[in-house]
């Protein structure tokens, strides 16, 4: 049974329809990497099935519950997030708290757990992604990469089911996005679902288990690695391959 799945997303802001009825299904386990040019939908995407915006229309089934990605309760959607990661674009790490602060705190203060344990789990976490010896570090003391690796194991403090990715090597230099991207490596390795919006079209390649792509707010295409990026049917994935590949 799939573990996500989405069904007729849409969303507009003002005159500007930028989701157009997606259609996604993810089972446990999988890596789906969607791609896209910028402004395709792939981030608003993510937004909606998050609750970080609510979509005009759209039905999501999540662990076996139903949800209306338009009109949801806010208890749901905490439930909901209970049992997802998020890593932004551009970190949003506190910039007043320690490295070991920015971990805690989602399980001190949205979980209610001890301090104590909390530091635990987040020195394990910090270990995982090769951050442990930066746990007093604060944030401007940091290398972009390092910053994108302190937030992935605030993701991974809380457990999720599943981790959403939004560009998270966009803002990297290349010597940094291979860090962050051996992180997201590992991870898929030990099996953890991930979707993963990116432009890095190797990572795409070699560790995604289902490819998406996505353009004028709609999927276009979407398979396996080796069938979307060999043997794309679509002109315009052909079209987009052709001009980033």
């Amino acid at each position: 049974m799939a573990l996500l799945e989405i069904t007729d997303v849409h969303k507009t802001f003002g005159d500007r329809q930028v989701l157009k009825g997606v259609n996604l299904t993810v089972n446990k386990g999988d890596v789906v990497s969607i791609l896209g040019a910028s402004g395709s939908g792939k981030t608003t995407l993510l937004r909606c099935i998050n609750f970080l915006e609510y979509a005009d229309i759209g039905h999501m089934v999540f662990d076996g519950k139903d949800y209306e990605l338009d009109d949801e309760s806010g208890a749901h959607i905490a439930a909901i997030r209970k049992k997802t990661g998020f890593v932004f674009q551009n970190y949003n790490l506190f910039a007043n708290k320690n490295v070991l602060e920015n971990v805690t705190l989602g399980l001190t203060a949205g979980r209610k757990i001890h301090r104590k344990e909390a530091e635990k789990k987040a020195r394990e976490v910090l270990a995982k992604v090769g951050m442990s010896e930066y746990e007093e570090y604060y944030p401007s003391q940091l290398s972009g990469g390092q910053q994108q690796r302190v937030a992935i194991a605030r993701a991974l403090a809380t457990d999720p089911e599943v981790i959403y990715f939004d560009e998270p090597t966009s803002a990297l230099d290349p010597q940094l996005t291979g860090e962050v991207l051996q992180v997201m490596r590992q991870l898929a390795a030990e099996g953890m679902t991930m979707i993963v919006v990116t432009h890095e079209l190797s990572f795409a390649r070699e560790v995604s288990s289902h490819v998406v792509f996505m353009a004028d707010g709609v999927v276009v295409e979407e398979g396996s690695p080796s069938q979307l990026f060999e043997n794309p049917r679509e002109d315009k994935t052909k079209e987009f391959l052709k001009v980033v590949g």
